[in-house]
């Protein structure tokens, strides 16, 4: 009896191992038919140039749809003679190459998920021309990307993944230059809060120093506030975890020599990346800005601080927002210069007649002797979707001096 039972025990392990083999054969053929694909990464970390500058594109609301099919909105039919999602393709592709910019910074709907029969299939398509260009990019959501096929988890999940992306589903807890030694931090809210270090001029003994900083926040989309609906908010969580962020690169030194003179105030310089407006902006139709102030501002019914807070942690120096799409002006609150980037996507409503348009920040540094310093000076200006790619209302918005 113990015999047969032996003999039993060792024809079963015989056939479990004949399965095991051939099932794992199975496997190898069909990935063998198949093109493993790996995502293009971009060099890291991001760094100012040999010529002591760094260019960023911020490029608000494509509300890309479903590429050719979707038709424009708001243009005049002696604009095009066809327009559709391919127009915010070849403007896209003409702002990259005219202006060549070192990373690109979209901030918010960028589909039109209403009119997205499939989200990646349109994320794929919005943001070809930067994946195809190689340069560095990032993302947040706006209120509309989520109204596809994919929620907002889904989608900064499948924006990080994308080439070139280094876009965040969570903020990180570790160095972004170095993906193996990260942590996501999850008791926040919302998807793709996350901050982006931009390192000193090759060369420069700030070559290893992160000497400007890249805040990007979800703002969220719609909510119910007291019964009723409300466009969504920056919360008390992400604020917390900013400040954090902030607070950590005061009194850091990174290169002991030389911390002081590259942070007279104990931080690097930064600025902030967002889709929906704080409800401060409100105040600036009645002051002086730079650009054009079209329509009411779109934001929430709850302020949540987020001036206030920017204000106390003394290093954002600008903000970079989007929704509003006829708005694309600059204005001063509190010694921040809130910035829109008007609207840039052919299937997001507009003005006929209005150029369709996105906005360049130039970050530049200071020369010291025979090298690159600290961060001297933020500067920006917008580019128009004319034959000519316009440049208007060029202007300083912060000066170290």
């Amino acid at each position: 009896m113990k015999s047969l039972n032996s003999k039993w025990k060792h024809s079963f392990l015989y056939f479990l191992i004949i399965h095991l083999i051939l099932y794992l054969l199975h496997h190898k053929l069909a990935l063998d038919n198949q093109t493993v694909r790996i995502k293009k990464s971009p060099d890291l970390p991001l760094r100012f140039r040999h010529d002591g500058t760094f260019k960023i594109l911020q490029v608000a609301d494509m509300h890309f749809g479903n590429g050719v099919v979707t038709r424009c909105r708001d243009v005049l039919a002696t604009q095009f003679d066809f327009c559709s999602d391919l127009n915010t393709t070849r403007f896209l592709k003409r702002m990259i190459e005219a202006e060549k910019p070192d990373f690109i910074a979209f901030t918010g709907d960028n589909i039109f998920g209403s009119s997205s029969a499939d989200a990646a299939e349109s994320l794929l398509e919005a943001f070809g021309p930067a994946m195809e260009s190689g340069l560095p990019w990032a993302a947040v959501l706006g209120n509309h990307d989520q109204e596809s096929s994919m929620d907002r988890e889904e989608l900064m999940t499948f924006i990080s993944l994308m080439d070139y992306s280094v876009s965040q589903t969570n903020p990180s807890a570790g160095n972004a230059s170095n993906p193996g030694n990260r942590e996501m931090i999850t008791n926040i809210d919302g998807f793709g809060n996350y901050n982006l270090e931009v390192y000193g001029a090759p060369g420069s003994h700030l070559a290893n120093s992160s000497i400007l900083n890249l805040y990007f926040l979800d703002s969220g989309d719609r909510e119910v506030v007291q019964e009723m609906r409300t466009y969504g908010w920056i919360k008390k969580s992400q604020l917390h975890w900013l400040r954090g962020v902030s607070e950590g690169f005061k009194g850091q030194k990174k290169d002991f020599s030389y911390s002081e003179e590259a942070f007279p105030s104990g931080k690097p310089p930064a600025l902030a990346f967002f889709h929906i407006p704080i409800p401060e902006i409100r105040q600036l139709y009645h002051q002086k800005i730079v650009g054009q102030f079209q329509e009411a501002v779109a934001c929430s019914s709850v302020n949540s601080g987020v001036l206030q807070s920017f204000v106390s942690m003394g290093d954002v120096k600008a903000v970079f927002m989007g929704h509003d799409h006829t708005n694309d002006f600059c204005g001063y609150l509190d010694g921040i210069w809130f910035c829109y980037g008007g609207g840039f996507g052919y299937h997001g409503y507009g003005r006929a007649g209005w150029s369709r348009r996105a906005r360049i920040i130039l970050v530049e540094l200071e020369k010291g002797g025979k090298e690159w310093m600290r961060v001297e000076r933020i500067k920006t200006w917008k580019r128009l979707d004319d034959q000519k790619l316009s440049k208007t209302d060029e202007q300083v918005l912060w000066n170290s001096r």
